[in-house]
C-alpha cells in the first residue's frame, strides 16, 4: 500500500464507520456526476462507485493514481494538481457534486477557485481541518469570523455536518477534522465587485483588533460609516455581510462621484 507523503499533506481515512457516515451524508445517486479530489487509497471512492454515480477523481500522487487504475480500470482518473488544473475543462452537462479530503495547505485557495465555477456545481462536501470549517461557518461577532466566513456567505450556505477525530486517520493528524457541506446560492452575486470586496476584507481583517474607523481608512470615513448606520467604534468581526456590501457600495459611489 502506498504510504502517506508529507509534502502532499496526506492523511488517509481508515475508520469504516466514519467512511460510511461520510458517504451517507453525501448521499450519491445513480446518474449523478461526482468529482472526488484526493481519493487516496479509494476508501470513499469505492463506496461512491457502488452508488451508480458517474465519478471522476483528481489525484496528484502518481503512485496512488496508478494503484487506483489497477483497482478500478474504468475509472476516469485525472492525474494533476487540482490547484493547477483548468477547472473549466471539467466535463460539462449536468451539474457536478464535488467531494474530497483536502489538505490544510490547499483548502482555502481551492475553495476560492471553486467559488468561481459555482454555476456548474450542485454542492460540495469536504473533509477539512475543524479550524477551517469553523471559519467557513462562523457568524459575525464571533472569534472565528473573518474574510473566509464572509466570502463563503456570498457564494454558499455552509453547514458543519460532523467532526472527525484524529484516530480516524493514518497517519494520525494533530488536529480535529470536520465534514462541511457547501450549497451554492442560486441568486446571482454578479453585481458585487469581488476583487474590490476581497481587497476590503483583507485590509479590514488584517487589523481586526482596531475599530472599523481605523481599519477602514481609505475606504470610508467615520462620517461615511455613520451615514450608512454603522458605529465607527465597532470592530471588523461585528459587521455582517450586508454591512460590508454597504461599505463597498458607499466606496464605489464616492469613486464614481470624484472620477
Amino acid at each position: 500500500m502506498v504510504k502517506a507523503r508529507k509534502r502532499f499533506g496526506q492523511n488517509f481515512l481508515k475508520d469504516k464507520n466514519i467512511i460510511e457516515r461520510i458517504v451517507r451524508t453525501i448521499d450519491p445517486k445513480p446518474g449523478e456526476h461526482l468529482i472526488e479530489i484526493g481519493p487516496g487509497h479509494g476508501a470513499i471512492t469505492d463506496r461512491l462507485l457502488k452508488s451508480g454515480c458517474d465519478l471522476d477523481v483528481i489525484e496528484i500522487d502518481r503512485d496512488l493514481a496508478f494503484s487506483l487504475r489497477v483497482k478500478h480500470p474504468d475509472l476516469n482518473i485525472i492525474e494533476s494538481d487540482v490547484l493547477k488544473l483548468d477547472l473549466s475543462t471539467l466535463p460539462k452537462g449536468k451539474k457536478i457534486r464535488v467531494v474530497g479530503n483536502l489538505p490544510y495547505n490547499i483548502s482555502t485557495p481551492l475553495l476560492f477557485r471553486l467559488f468561481e465555477h459555482l454555476d456548474d456545481i450542485e454542492d460540495m462536501h469536504f473533509m477539512l481541518q475543524l479550524e477551517v470549517v469553523n471559519r467557513l461557518t462562523a457568524t459575525h461577532s464571533t472569534s472565528d469570523y473573518g474574510r473566509l466566513s464572509i466570502m463563503s456567505q456570498i457564494y454558499c450556505e455552509s453547514q458543519n455536518m460532523f467532526t472527525v477525530p484524529p484516530e480516524s486517520f493514518t497517519p494520525r493528524p494533530k488536529v480535529m477534522s470536520a465534514i462541511v457541506k457547501l450549497t451554492p446560492h442560486r441568486s446571482s452575486s454578479e453585481n458585487v465587485n469581488m476583487v474590490q470586496l476581497q481587497t476590503l476584507l483583507t485590509k479590514t481583517f488584517s487589523m481586526r483588533r482596531k475599530t472599523i474607523r481605523n481599519a477602514l481608512k481609505g475606504f470610508i470615513t467615520a462620517q461615511g460609516l455613520e451615514e450608512i448606520g454603522l458605529d465607527p467604534m465597532l470592530r471588523p468581526e461585528n459587521l455582517d455581510l450586508k454591512d460590508y456590501l454597504n461599505i463597498l457600495a458607499h466606496f464605489e459611489s464616492r469613486a464614481c462621484t470624484t472620477s
